[in-house]
Order: C-alpha cells, then sequence, then structure tokens
C-alpha cells in the first residue's frame, strides 16, 4: 500500500519505521525542518511503561480548576480563554471514576509494557545507541503521599509489574546524589523504567526507515485531507496527492486536519515545560546529580540525565500560547531542581522550552482507523509519548495491514470515545 504518514515526531518516525518494514511504500510529511521538533524535541525522557497513568488520574482535572492561573502551579490554565475548555475537563473527570479509570490504566500498562519491548528488540537489532540509563524513582515526601500511592502500587502488584516501595535511606542508596536536606519519607523505584534520548532515538530511526524505502519530506505542511479510495492530501503550491491510506500522528497539529476531514476526536493540546543545563564539573568530576530518573510526586515534576546534563520537565498548562514561556512554571523546575540536586547543574547556562502535549480526555492514546474512509489515527498520547510510542507503531501497522493486533486494543480505538 501506498501510505502518507502526516508529522515525524517520535510517534510518526516509528510509525513510518513499522509501516515500511511490513513492505509499504511510506512518505512522512513534516511541517517542521526536522524529525521531533515539536513536542517530542525536549521532552523528560522518561519511558515509564511501570509507572504509567492517564491524565485523568484522580484529582487531575479538579486540581486545574483549583489552581487555575496560579504562576508556580505544576497544574494550570493558561490563560483566561482556556475556561472554555471546562466541558473537556468534566469528559475528564468522568473518565477518572474508579471503574473506568481503572480500565483506562489497564490498557495503557498493557501498550507500555509491549512499547518498552519493541523499544528493546528495535535498540538491539539495529544497534542504536542513545543517550539512556535505567531505573526510575518516584520521590514521597510525605506519609499522606505514601498513602496515596497505595492504589497505583495494588494495580501494579496485581499486573505483575516489578517495583519497590522504599524508604528514605534505600532512595539514597539508588539515587546517591540527593540532597541529604530533602524531608523524604519513601519512594517507589521502578527498575524497569528508565530514562532514554527521544530526540537522538527519533534521528536514529528516520535513517533506518529510510534504509527500509520510506521518503521525508520537511516543511511540508498538510493543509488538508479528503477521505475516500484513494484518500487525497493538499500541500501549499502542490496538487492534490492520492494515496491508500492517511495515518494522523501530527500530535496537537492534527485537530484542524481531523476536522475538516470530518473525524470527532476530543484532542486537546497541554503544554508541557522543561529546562535543560548541562552538569557542573568540579575537578574534573561531575556533581551529583540523577543517575537515571526522578519524579517528585509532590509537584508531578521529572528530573532526568541525559548524557553530561539534567532535564527538569513537568507542568500541565491547558490552553494558552505555545510561544509564551510562563516564569512562574519555569522557577517552579528550577526550585524542585535546587531542592533535589542543590548545585548539580549550571543553571545559568539553561535552555527553557515548552511543548505541546496532544491528550484525550481518559487518557488512552487513539489507535486505528478514524471511521473516515483511508484516515488513520496514532495520536492522543500525552505526556506518554516516548513510552508509548514504539508500541503504538507496531499495533497500527498491523491493524493497517489486516493483521490481528499484538495485544488487546479493545480501548485503544476511537469507538470507546464514541460511546
Amino acid at each position: 500500500m501506498r501510505i502518507a504518514i502526516i508529522g515525524a515526531g517520535i510517534v510518526g518516525v516509528t510509525t513510518a519505521y513499522e509501516l515500511a518494514l511490513a513492505g509499504h511504500e511510506v512518505s512522512v510529511f513534516e511541517q517542521r525542518g526536522s524529525v521531533a521538533a515539536e513536542g517530542s524535541f525536549a521532552s523528560a525522557g522518561l519511558l515509564a511503561s511501570s509507572s504509567i497513568a492517564p491524565w485523568c488520574g484522580p484529582g487531575v482535572p479538579w486540581r486545574v480548576l483549583r489552581q487555575a492561573f496560579s504562576r508556580q502551579a505544576s497544574a494550570r490554565l493558561g490563560s483566561v480563554g482556556a475556561l472554555a475548555q471546562c466541558p473537556w475537563l468534566w469528559r475528564a473527570w468522568r473518565a477518572g471514576r474508579p471503574a473506568a479509570l481503572q480500565a483506562h490504566r489497564a490498557a495503557m500498562h498493557r501498550l507500555a509494557q509491549f512499547s518498552r519491548q519493541r523499544l528493546l528488540e528495535l535498540t538491539q537489532a539495529l544497534r542504536l545507541e542513545f543517550e539512556q540509563a535505567p531505573g526510575h524513582l518516584l520521590l514521597l515526601r510525605t506519609a499522606a503521599e505514601v498513602q496515596a500511592v497505595q492504589p497505583l502500587l495494588r494495580l501494579l502488584t496485581e499486573a505483575g509489574v516489578t517495583h519497590e516501595l522504599a524508604d528514605a535511606d534505600r532512595c539514597r542508596v539508588i539515587e546517591p546524589g540527593l540532597n541529604e536536606a530533602l524531608a523524604l519519607k519513601a519512594g517507589v523505584h521502578f527498575a524497569q523504567d528508565g530514562v532514554g534520548n527521544c530526540r537522538q532515538f527519533a534521528h536514529l530511526l528516520k535513517t533506518e526507515a529510510q534504509r527500509l524505502g520510506a521518503s521525508f519530506f520537511f516543511e511540508a505542511p498538510v493543509q488538508g485531507i479528503t477521505p475516500g479510495a484513494p484518500v487525497m492530501l493538499q500541500r501549499a503550491g502542490h496538487s492534490p496527492e492520492a494515496f491508500d491510506a492517511a495515518v494522523l500522528c501530527a500530535g496537537a497539529a492534527a485537530a484542524p486536519l481531523l476536522a475538516r476531514a470530518g473525524v470527532k476526536l476530543p484532542l486537546q493540546a497541554v503544554h508541557g515545560y522543561s529546562m535543560t543545563a548541562p552538569l557542573r564539573h568540579v575537578d574534573g568530576l561531575a556533581a551529583p546529580g540523577p543517575r537515571a530518573a526522578i519524579t517528585d510526586a509532590r509537584h508531578r515534576i521529572s528530573i532526568t540525565r541525559l548524557g553530561q546534563r539534567v532535564r527538569v520537565a513537568g507542568v500541565a498548562e491547558l490552553g494558552g500560547r505555545p510561544d509564551h514561556l510562563a516564569l512562574g512554571s519555569l522557577r517552579l523546575l528550577h526550585r524542585v531542581l535546587d531542592e533535589c540536586f542543590p548545585g548539580a547543574a549550571l543553571t545559568q547556562k539553561a535552555q527553557h522550552w515548552k511543548g505541546a502535549r496532544p491528550v484525550l480526555p481518559d487518557g488512552p492514546p487513539v489507535l486505528g482507523a478514524s471511521g473516515a474512509p483511508g484516515v488513520w489515527l496514532n495520536l492522543g498520547h500525552g505526556d506518554h509519548g516516548w513510552t508509548l510510542a514504539c508500541g503504538s507503531a507496531r499495533v497500527l501497522a498491523e491493524t493497517l495491514s489486516g493483521r490481528e493486533p499484538p495485544l488487546d486494543a479493545t480501548n485503544l480505538t476511537i469507538a470507546r470515545l464514541q460511546r
């Protein structure tokens, strides 16, 4: 089949590789000048297959509304206009009710575990070398935070996911660079999780996809899609192009294309922030920083090590402009880094970034046919795009090729959002 992929972030690149591997003729269209140039550019790098959770977790929608326009909130509204998203937040709240949430979490865990295995297979088979480190520690500062994480631990135990509830001393053995003065009650260690340089991996896999015959077109925004057999793509300055199928992997940019194609999908852009700085060196040695990945449960902010750099990422900003960096959000990232690893990074040389993470109200991405002839979807991964990308691409490629998906995809199709 002749297949067009719209978007060359980590999801688009992995999808291109899997479809090319399956023998399809693949063309990738990206509006920016390179792969992983938007939402995948400076993400946290977390590969959290064990600790993944839906965005609609308990209390999150209410936390957004309660903190609203607070300057240093970990979840906030980006502008007064974002209040128009209250119906979407209401839908997310409904999806966070216990019975529904359990099903969404289970679907995401299955996909995440499968994605982790597929990432390992690709890394080994293709000998891909990118910055990575094993291990992820969830920091719990208070007894209340330890209590709040118990439902997740029970779910992980039932699912057979390896994890360790560690006391404060054990946490400091796992991450010896942690600030000794940091008030810490406990932590949850996920040995199978870790951190990896998403952008490096995307560039490496793009090369492998090209070796399989995939073509990449940059600075090539798609203006419209006309469903049908064939499906037609319209680009500025070009005649309409015919394909057997078009796969939307364009993140937040997919929303207007879907609307024009007559596909209704409650996709919402939630912006995230990151700060990346070189580690400080003293007498030629790097200052104590994270060995791998840490997430502070209080602020839902992660601190990860990427080679000789540290990256701090978090904040969920609903609405707002993608080109506006809120100083309060940036200060929160710097504050959490200073609380956990004081003096470890040259923050005066920090690079700041803000990117859109397209989210569906119930949490899991949507994979498969859109309902419009010829239009397929691999969208809505939120801040778990890097964790879910390899597995999502494989599921999409198998389904589009007419084969059974490699896992239960019941709660991953668009049908769940139309009930």
